[in-house]
């Protein structure tokens, strides 16, 4: 499906934080200016296919009105340099002055998403890549239930993951009008949410936590609330975005990696496909400082299991590719095999990571990637 298995994502999250600080990741990162030198970067780790993103608030500060000077270096710099890019279009951010909850934010949205798919129509070749929104599921709970981040409710979770149904529909039909052939996928955290307890209130409390992962992909395909106008149409690919910290008790701490309430990630790759038949890919995954390489050998191992269990997985995105300030607070999250750009552009290279990407990259292609341009680092503890 996408140009590399392995795909590198960039943060590109555009929400507004409880104190009304604006958070820009592709401008804390720099890779809004660096784009075509992040993107060759990365092919020379055999990396041409990516998730990058355009930021609505900057493109869109005037109703219906589109300046697309933000974004329309990035997407040349993707057409010149050939990578191919899944582009979001709303990560947690939309422009000042709308209200989320009103109709005329699934209005404006739905022709944002067609006059981004006609900018990207005529910039780029080859077939085209969206994720209208990103993680339905955790935007309504951190900013619909608990007040985390913008619009900042609380109570109103359900409410605003059937607002944002409505406008991932909505842009998923305009996008189709400009491009038909386009695919369009849908990134959502798979987590695994289960209990210490024997008894079976709290089990079967736990399983209803646990499945209301599926409840936006249900939405859009027209499985639940069918009123909100899903169909099987409106999604082509199941992106599943998972970490680390994806797995915890019910009301209680996080699951540790290795423990035997931990589960496999292959299982969680299984059930979703099995759940709704449709191709998958990890859309997001990565973990922090020593502990990256390790990580991606382990989700390399488990995507592989699901394949052989026949599961069409088509790739896995490190997310994100590069390091980044933390949204709270700004430390430098070591996550990426690429670090922060220096004074001149240039971005160190994580070599542990670089060396497991090579070689995860030979299991999934059976061959050397003609663009690899790395050796061999050390072995790590899952090798």
């Amino acid at each position: 499906m996408f140009k590399s298995f392995l795909l590198g994502g960039f943060e590109c999250s555009a929400h507004k934080r409880k104190d009304g600080r604006r958070v820009d990741m592709l401008a804390a990162t720099r890779h809004d200016e660096l784009a075509e030198r992040d993107y060759r970067q990365l092919q020379g780790l055999g990396i041409m296919s990516v998730r990058d993103g355009l930021r609505w608030h900057l493109i869109e500060r005037r109703p219906h009105r589109y300046d697309w000077s933000s974004s329309l270096p990035m997407i040349q710099a993707a057409a010149q340099t050939g990578t191919e890019v899944i582009w979001d279009l709303c990560h947690y951010g939309w422009p000042n002055g709308l209200d989320i909850w009103s109709p005329s934010f699934v209005e404006r949205f739905a022709n944002f998403s067609r006059a981004a798919a006609e900018v990207i129509a005529a910039e780029t070749s080859g077939r085209r890549f969206y994720c209208p929104i990103n993680e339905i599921s955790f935007w309504a709970w951190g900013g619909g239930q608990v007040g985390y981040m913008n619009p900042c409710a609380v109570e109103r979770g359900a409410e605003l993951k059937r607002q944002l149904v409505r406008a991932f529909i909505a842009a998923s039909e305009t996008i189709r009008e400009v491009d038909p052939d386009a695919c369009i996928i849908v990134a959502e955290p798979s987590v695994n949410i289960t209990t210490g307890s024997e008894a079976i209130n709290d089990i079967a409390e736990a399983e209803k936590h646990r499945l209301y992962q599926f409840e936006a992909v249900d939405m859009l395909l027209g499985k639940q609330a069918p009123e909100l106008g899903g169909h099987p149409r409106v999604i082509d690919v199941i992106g599943m975005n998972f970490y680390p910290t994806n797995q915890w008790y019910h009301f209680g701490p996080g699951i540790p990696f290795g423990h035997h309430h931990f589960k496999a990630f292959a299982d969680m790759i299984v059930e979703t496909h099995e759940r709704f038949d449709l191709p998958v890919f990890v859309a997001e995954t990565g973990a922090e400082a020593s502990s990256r390489p390790g990580w991606l050998h382990y989700i390399s191992t488990q995507v592989e299991e699901a394949m052989h269990r026949g599961t069409p997985v088509r790739g896995i995105c490190l997310y994100p590719v590069t390091a980044y300030p933390g949204w709270d607070n700004d430390r430098i999250c070591e996550t990426g095999v690429i670090g922060m750009a220096g004074f001149g552009g240039d971005r160190p290279v994580y070599e542990p990571l670089a060396a497991e990407i090579r070689r995860e990259s030979l299991r999934f292609n059976g061959r050397s990637s003609p663009h690899l341009s790395i050796v061999d680092g050390p072995t790590h503890a899952f090798s």
